[in-house]
């Protein structure tokens, strides 16, 4: 019962914060609450955290970056090959982190739960047990 709640938990939680970060980027959440607020702002910082790509290559890495948050959260959210996609989450959650740490310092990636999040995508990624999952129809009993 609990591993079953800890994965749709962890599952969520990671879900919705990749489609809160593109909210964001997009302009969907209000000033009063946005980190980026528009796309503009979210390729600085992008630039700012990828300081080796050159300008010219910024907007492929934002958008490249955008598509795979959505991607990545809507697999998640329906249980779709869940432990790959929990895998590729943690690993692009975990490029992030070093992407602040080694541009900015690590008490950005600290500060925004990055390392976090990325653990906690890496152990979804370990637990088998289907539940409230589109997988659910593709595998006998769940498993």
């Amino acid at each position: 019962m609990w591993k079953r709640s800890i994965k749709l938990y962890l599952r969520l939680a990671i879900s919705m914060s990749f489609l809160s970060a593109v909210a964001d980027r997009f302009g969907i959440w209000n000033n009063e609450v946005s980190v980026w607020g528009n796309w503009d702002n979210f390729l600085e910082y992008t630039k700012l955290i990828n300081p080796w790509f050159p300008d010219s290559l910024i907007s492929f890495v934002g958008i490249l970056a955008t598509a795979a948050e959505i991607i990545l959260a809507v697999f998640l959210l329906i249980g779709f090959k869940t432990q790959l996609f929990a895998k590729l989450s943690g690993v692009l959650l975990l490029i992030f982190a070093l992407s602040i740490t080694f541009s900015t310092g690590i008490k950005g990636a600290f500060d925004f739960s990055v390392y976090s999040a990325s653990a906690g995508a890496f152990a979804l990624s370990l637990i088998s047990e289907k539940y409230l999952e589109l997988d659910c129809l593709f595998f006998k009993n769940g498993k």
